[in-house]
């Protein structure tokens, strides 16, 4: 065992002082934590991100929202917000979430990579980085750990704050090695996924140069870039936090797991491309569709449908109607026995 030693006078024999040592146990030392790391290197990192990609396009959406004195919005402008919109999220909930982090389905190299720079043009995260903390936020979900929930703080107001936002300031970050091996393997994935500010560049200068082309001026380039780009990244930003924050506090919950505090949210479930159906996929993690009864809507669900229709995705994980039910059943039981 550790020691410390520290010195007390004493009398001896001969009535000389002595220094004898006395013996105090040392405090045991705390096991390292090797699935996540902390250093001030990755907290100024993390900084920078939140005020380029969170800061910026928060202070550029007022921006575009004042200038609508001076240029009103245009067809061309909503069309480009809500392509981009669907595309940036799509490539979140379909490929860094149900793809990357779950496996729900197969699917080629082309359309990895497609994902990986769709899901970058997001500015949620490089994609390695992204599925590593959401497969951390499962194993640890609304526990010490979890790095963005709501439920481990004084009230609620407190908890949504940090989740919905300030926890992108300074967190721990995930050991890569340890979440995301599979990841790390796929070459053709983590070369596009080194490229994460580039193509965060390219999802701004897309819409602008379209709404030029577009319009033919100056002018429909500049607000094409404004909504397309730097409106539709805070909007973005906005749903992915939603779901951190906001399905962790409220909504319905058809599944009452004890680990976690995942609730449903139709709303979401239009807004952020299907990813609404929270406490449904916390429940059947690896399924490929978040939505299980017919009318929840989940539009990732649908594209995962049509390209498996064309042969571009395979091995689709689907949730057998009995396995749902039994699901059920065991959760509610276990809620009465913790009860009792």
């Amino acid at each position: 065992m550790t020691m410390t030693i520290t010195t007390d006078e004493t009398r001896s024999t001969d009535q000389s002082p002595l220094k004898v040592a006395s013996v105090t146990p040392a405090r045991p030392r705390k096991k390292r934590d090797r699935t996540a790391v902390s250093s001030p290197y990755l907290h100024k990192l993390q900084l920078r991100h939140f005020m380029l990609y969170d800061i910026l396009p928060f202070l550029g959406t007022v921006g575009a929202v004042a200038f609508l004195w001076v240029q009103p919005l245009t067809v061309t402008d909503v069309a480009l917000f809500f392509l981009m919109w669907a595309f940036t999220g799509m490539a979140i909930t379909v490929g860094f979430h149900r793809l990357f982090t779950h496996r729900a389905f197969k699917t080629s190299a082309p359309l990895r990579v497609l994902f990986t720079l769709g899901g970058c043009m997001a500015a949620r995260g490089p994609m390695i980085s992204w599925t590593a903390m959401h497969r951390r936020h499962h194993e640890l979900a609304d526990h010490d750990g979890d790095m963005h929930s709501p439920n481990m703080h004084p009230t609620k107001l407190r908890g949504w704050i940090h989740a919905h936002l300030t926890w992108m300031i300074k967190h721990e970050y995930p050991n890569v090695t340890h979440y995301v091996p599979d990841l790390l393997a796929d070459k053709p994935v983590v070369r596009a996924d080194r490229l994460y500010h580039w193509w965060i560049i390219l999802g701004l200068v897309i819409p602008g140069v379209l709404g030029g082309l577009i319009t033919q001026s100056w002018i429909g380039a500049f607000t094409g870039f404004l909504w397309g780009g730097v409106v539709r990244l805070f909007v973005v930003e906005q749903l992915v936090s939603a779901l951190n924050s906001t399905l962790h506090l409220i909504g319905s919950r058809p599944f009452k797991m004890r680990d976690n505090h995942s609730h449903n949210s139709a709303v979401l479930g239009v807004l952020a491309w299907g990813e609404g159906w929270h406490n449904n996929h916390h429940a059947f993690p690896t399924a490929a569709s978040f939505g299980i009864k017919w009318y929840e809507f989940d539009p990732g669900w649908w594209l995962i449908r049509f390209l498996e229709v064309f042969g571009l995705v395979w091995d689709v994980r689907r949730v057998p109607p009995e396995r749902i039910e039994a699901r059920r059943v065991a959760l509610a039981r276990t809620a009465l026995v913790a009860e009792a």
